[in-house]
């Protein structure tokens, strides 16, 4: 049997937000970087890309943004930033990936 819950006066506006589930985007130790990769070119290149930088120190998220075939910007927030080295290590480790020259 489902259970209904009233609802609350939200007229003050919703509280959601006074209670973050992850990292906040104004915590001090995070470090939001954007790095150019080629090679991608469908969602099965982003997961796998996804996968491996998820998957090193201090990673808290990572977001695709795929040109298919061209130049796609992966963006990763994580604690204290990365090194080009050890996401161009990822990259390689997740398939056919590089880090664009800039």
């Amino acid at each position: 049997m489902t259970r209904l819950l009233p609802l609350t006066d939200t007229a003050g506006g919703c509280r959601c937000a006074d209670h973050p589930t992850g990292p906040s985007s104004e915590d001090p130790r995070m470090n939001t970087q954007a790095f150019p990769v080629v090679g991608m070119t469908c969602g099965h290149c982003a997961g796998a890309v996804t996968e491996e930088l998820r998957a090193l120190p201090g990673v808290e998220d990572v977001h695709v943004e795929l040109v298919a075939g061209g130049v796609s910007t992966v963006t990763v927030t994580s604690v204290d930033g990365l090194d080009a080295g050890a996401v161009a290590t990822a990259l390689d480790e997740a398939g056919d990936y590089r880090l664009a020259p800039q």
